[in-house]
């Protein structure tokens, strides 16, 4: 447990801000690595050597924790893409290559993005909740992005639907193995499908 002197001398709005973050990280570790029979109150409260009274003054339950677990998940891959493409020329081709290219690396790199963004969230309640409403803000940018190349909006509308449910298809399999090792040819092989 926490020792008395551990936030001496911290602000109290810093201590909880502290804390919070270290719950979610400990819940990414735990659920990343293990799944959803791993996350538990007392499983996160012990990872951080915290009194489960730190837990509740951030969450109201798992669900809530895992949640944000997510959310920071998906802001690190939005961080990633964002400043990848903000180097990249204005071609659709290489820009649909490095987002899919970044979306496949960002998960690999670390299994547990993978596992919180695409794995588990097709089956844990909070996270499909969460990954439709991520699903529904990357087609948003799709349409955003193409309507320069695509002007008539129904066409722009269903390539960026379908671009939006394949590349969540398209992670699913790169994760689990079902598509090889060779991630040049995985991208390849999307890009040539998609721009076709």
């Amino acid at each position: 447990m926490s020792s008395p002197t551990r936030w001496a001398g911290v602000r109290m709005a810093d201590r909880r801000a502290e804390r919070r973050e270290q719950l979610v990280a400990a819940a990414f570790d735990l659920f990343g690595s293990a799944g959803e029979g791993a996350l538990s109150v007392r499983s996160v409260c012990r990872a951080c050597g915290f009194n489960s009274r730190y837990f509740y003054e951030s969450f109201a339950d798992t669900d809530e924790l895992l949640g944000a677990v997510y959310d920071r998940t998906e802001a690190e891959l939005a961080t990633t893409i964002e400043g990848k493409l903000a180097g990249c020329d204005d071609s659709v081709r290489a820009r649909t290559r490095l987002g899919i290219r970044s979306v496949l690396e960002f998960g690999s790199a670390d299994p547990r993005r993978g596992r919180v963004l695409f794995t588990e969230a097709r089956a844990n309640p909070v996270l499909a909740q969460r990954r439709a409403a991520t699903q529904e803000l990357l087609r948003e940018l799709a349409v955003a992005e193409n309507q320069v190349h695509e002007p008539d909006a129904t066409t722009n509308g269903v390539r960026a639907a379908m671009f939006t449910g394949a590349m969540a298809e398209l992670a699913q399999q790169w994760l689990t193995g079902g598509l090889g090792t060779d991630l040049d040819a995985v991208v390849d092989v999307a890009v040539n499908l998609m721009l076709s």
